[in-house]
């Protein structure tokens, strides 16, 4: 699908040559507009439509992080582009979808792009149809760990797991319980049975969620009114669960 974005860059070269690459090797990507700041980039992003903005960490009087803060709700994708390595992690918790190193290489740029083009397409085709998960029952029990012996949990009661360091927090629907297992535990557990890793602190229950929204980066809202983001890496299999 074509691709609506922006480049954001301090520096006019490497503006040049993102733009050349793209026309070259991304011809779904259309470029609409540039810029050398975080107030020009304010400009474009409020004016135009986006699905995808091409992002330099740092920039004068501030970067990308500021601009993601100032932004607030949006519905685009971010790919950081930046000399500094040591972004990465921070970048994925700004909720960009793909991360790419100066100089750029040419067959990452076109992994990033074709990434979201494959993120916008599910989105644009799931988002006036009433949701099937393509596994409808979620049947079983699990047992957690007591101090004295083991309790027994039904599949379908459990809403989410949230991580806690070693411990994984599993909310049901009437209550919590605090065990002592890490959620990647609970996720080799329960992929099977209708769950998904959407961010690396949650597994959700795909039967209970009642809302997909695309602002903040993209988040699921759950049946007890629980909001929770969806980790860029992770939202093209969440969406995949779908029909």
């Amino acid at each position: 699908m074509n691709l609506r974005a922006i480049v954001v860059e301090d520096e006019e070269t490497s503006r040049e040559i993102l733009k050349n690459y793209l026309t070259k090797y991304c011809p779904n990507v259309e470029v609409l507009g540039e810029a050398a700041n975080i107030d020009q980039a304010l400009v474009l992003i409020n004016t135009h439509e986006l699905d995808l903005v091409f992002l330099d960490v740092e920039m004068p009087y501030g970067n990308a992080f500021d601009l993601l803060d100032k932004v607030g709700d949006r519905t685009f994708e971010t790919v950081f582009v930046t000399a500094y390595d040591h972004y990465a992690i921070e970048a994925l918790n700004a909720h960009a979808s793909y991360y790419l190193l100066k100089p750029i290489d040419i067959d990452k740029l076109i992994d990033a792009v074709k990434y979201v083009s494959e993120i916008k397409e599910q989105e644009n085709r799931l988002q006036n149809m009433i949701l099937k998960p393509k596994q409808t029952v979620v049947a079983g029990k699990i047992t957690i760990p007591l101090q004295n012996g083991f309790e027994v949990l039904q599949v379908e009661d459990i809403l989410y797991c949230q991580a806690d360091d070693n411990y994984t927090n599993i909310f049901l629907k009437d209550k919590k319980k605090l065990v002592s297992k890490t959620l990647k535990y609970f996720e080799d557990m329960l992929t099977e049975n209708g769950f998904a890793r959407v961010h690396k602190s949650y597994l959700v229950n795909v039967n209970a969620i009642i809302e997909y929204k695309k602002g903040k980066g993209g988040s699921v809202v759950l049946e007890n009114g629980k909001e929770i983001m969806v980790s860029p890496s992770k939202k093209k299999e969440l969406l995949s669960y779908f029909s």
